[in-house]
């Protein structure tokens, strides 16, 4: 290069080039979040928390018991453990409004957007009173009503998916966002990537959340990912990136409110990356030989969300009877659900003829 272009070039970059100003732009959102991290949540507030996460994982606890006693076939994927996430995040969404996609771990999300754990129950044991007529199981439930859209069995498929929900809310100006989550498994899918793409180049009102609990389906992220830090990874497609503690429902909440401020204002879509862990094996039928048992029981000895909360409660004032009246209460709505279900019929055979669509091509 010349002298001269050289020189030009440097002054350029030491006077701030439009390429360093982008790059705070793209870290502003964390540097936010770092802030202030923490939602402050009245009483009552927390106290809702802790109700919808009790309500996941004993919800989670009794489907885990029906899949053993051949009441549930197929594949189950367990949301224990991670129930921080579903609930601080769309806790800060407008419901009726705000569309909901996931991958095939599914039932927590479900329950965090306020949807009858009796028609969650039904359709994992495939009655007809199911919220999918008992067709779609474990992996595949759908709420048009909640603006819940799935539940999606191939890894990775609901991102697309949900960038195109994005663009009906902007379509329809609605003012509607879109959350779309997947694990740090489907994050290496190349679909993934031209979401991101296309999410940004149109500025689609979507937030991508990656549920990072370490392991995908059983190979240890450090052994799968070149790149760890998923959140930086829709830097090459100008998404800004935010890293949170997924077992702190409180930090999710927060998190979940800068991210929504970001995307509703317009600018496009951020990507989250909640470090979170699940306590079960990638589904019922995976016995977890990839990790230790001490592994997991520390975990849940340190960073149990549903814990953690207590002692917050706790601290707030909240009696430790009050909060064994909250888990009875919750035990019986689960107990319910499961009588409920276990008592419905099964789909007609007909059935299996609605619901298909047929063309002549």
């Amino acid at each position: 290069m010349p002298k001269a272009k050289s020189d030009a070039k440097n002054s350029e970059i030491a006077a701030g080039s439009p390429g360093e100003e982008d790059d705070f732009a793209l870290r502003s959102l964390q540097q936010t979040h770092a802030e202030d991290r923490r939602y402050s949540a009245s009483k009552e507030e927390l106290l809702h928390f802790y109700e919808q996460m009790l309500l996941i994982r004993r919800f989670e606890e009794k489907a885990g018991q029906l899949y053993g006693l051949g009441l549930i076939g197929g594949f189950c994927h367990l949301y224990i453990g991670q129930e921080a996430v579903a609930v601080g995040l769309q806790s800060a969404l407008k419901g009726g409004l705000d569309s909901v996609i996931t991958g095939y771990r599914d039932h927590g999300h479900m329950l965090a957007y306020g949807i009858d754990p009796k028609v969650i129950m039904a359709e994992l044991t495939g009655r007809h009173s199911g919220i999918s007529k008992g067709k779609g199981g474990s992996m595949h439930m759908f709420s048009v009503e909640h603006k819940f859209f799935g539940g999606h069995g191939i890894v990775g498929a609901q991102v697309p998916l949900g960038a195109g929900l994005a663009f009906a809310h902007k379509y329809n100006e609605d003012g509607g966002v879109t959350l779309a989550y997947f694990g740090d498994g489907a994050a290496n899918q190349g679909q993934v990537y031209e979401s991101f793409n296309m999410a940004s180049l149109w500025k689609l009102p979507i937030i991508f959340v990656v549920e990072n609990n370490q392991y995908a389906m059983g190979t240890a992220v450090k052994r799968g990912s070149a790149e760890t830090h998923f959140y930086r990874r829709g830097t090459a497609f100008r998404i800004p990136g935010m890293q949170v503690d997924g077992m702190d429902v409180l930090e999710v909440r927060k998190a979940a409110e800068i991210a929504l401020e970001h995307v509703r204002g317009g600018n496009g879509p951020v990507l989250m990356e909640l470090s979170t862990y699940r306590y079960r094996g990638h589904s019922m039928s995976d016995p977890a030989k990839y990790r230790s048992r001490e592994e997991v029981q520390g975990v849940r000895e340190k960073r149990d969300p549903i814990e953690h909360a207590k002692t917050e409660l706790m601290e707030m004032g909240v009696s430790e009877a009050s909060l064994k009246d909250i888990d009875k209460r919750v035990r019986a709505t689960v107990a319910e659900a499961a009588d409920f279900a276990e008592n419905s019929p099964e789909p007609e055979l007909s059935e299996l003829y609605t619901d298909v669509l047929v063309e002549r091509y």
